[in-house]
């Protein structure tokens, strides 16, 4: 009915799920194999990080996937996949280091590469076909900051590049507590501003930020990046530098 455990747990503790009519919301409550199970409403998404992508594309309300090549890069199961494929992309690649993790849903997509064992870090221009148009990116125990160069090369001129930060990937372990939570308002910060520092460096336009409308599922609040690749019409100007992306607006407490 839904794509892992986690999401079953999620769900229920939300009061989505009933049986025999009735809503539960103890994941430990047990069920008999006679009772019915629904959910209060269809869940449409392969993973909850759909959500997180959809909050973005609304405030970066610049960028449409219709028509357009886009590369997945840290798939999973594949909820950035599927939100793209619903905004009308032609085509998304989905890669991934692991393997066996994209839904069945999405595998049998012919609207869908699912390129498995693909070390992103690693990965050149040409080596997953064709430049993409569309560019997002889920990745985890691994600094953005480290993959941005090769996911620059991935790009077509002018394509959009929509990245998700997570503090706790990039501000490394010294300074990581043992909960493995960034608290610091200060820290989240600095690790956004690492990464746009390290678009800059690859030669990409910095265009906005905006604070992710779900945390991780640990408790991490998680920030998105808008960068574009230069184009003959769209190239970096005074403006689009690093001090000129609003931090001030975003909240980076709590």
């Amino acid at each position: 009915m839904v794509s892992s455990r986690t999401r079953a747990h999620q769900l229920v503790e939300a009061g989505q799920v009933t049986v025999d009519g009735v809503v539960v919301r103890k994941p430990s409550s047990k069920v008999r194999a006679e009772q019915h199970l629904a959910l209060t409403q269809e869940e449409p998404w392969v993973s909850r990080a759909a959500h997180k992508l959809l909050g973005a594309l609304e405030a970066f309300s610049g960028i449409s996937p219709a028509g357009a090549r886009c590369l997945d890069a840290g798939a999973s199961t594949g909820g950035f996949t599927q939100v793209l494929l619903s905004r009308g992309a032609a085509h998304v690649v989905a890669a991934d280091v692991g393997h066996g993790q994209l839904s069945g849903l999405l595998t049998g997509d012919p609207r869908v590469t699912n390129a498995e064992g693909v070390n992103l870090r690693y990965v050149t221009p040409g080596e997953l076909g064709q430049l993409f148009t569309i560019i997002v990116a889920d990745l985890s125990f691994i600094s953005l900051r480290l993959v941005v160069p090769a996911l620059a090369g991935q790009a077509n001129p002018g394509a959009d590049l929509v990245l998700m930060v997570k503090p706790q990937f990039e501000i490394g372990r010294e300074r990581l507590g043992r909960t493995g939570v960034v608290t610091s308002p200060q820290l989240r910060r600095e690790a956004v501003e690492g990464v746009l520092e390290s678009l800059e460096q690859a030669g990409l336009i910095p265009r906005a930020a905006v604070r992710s409308p779900l945390a991780g599922q640990d408790g991490n609040i998680e920030f998105f990046l808008w960068a574009q690749s230069p184009g003959a019409e769209l190239e970096p100007a005074a403006d689009d530098r690093l001090g000129r992306v609003d931090l001030d607006g975003i909240d980076f407490g709590e």
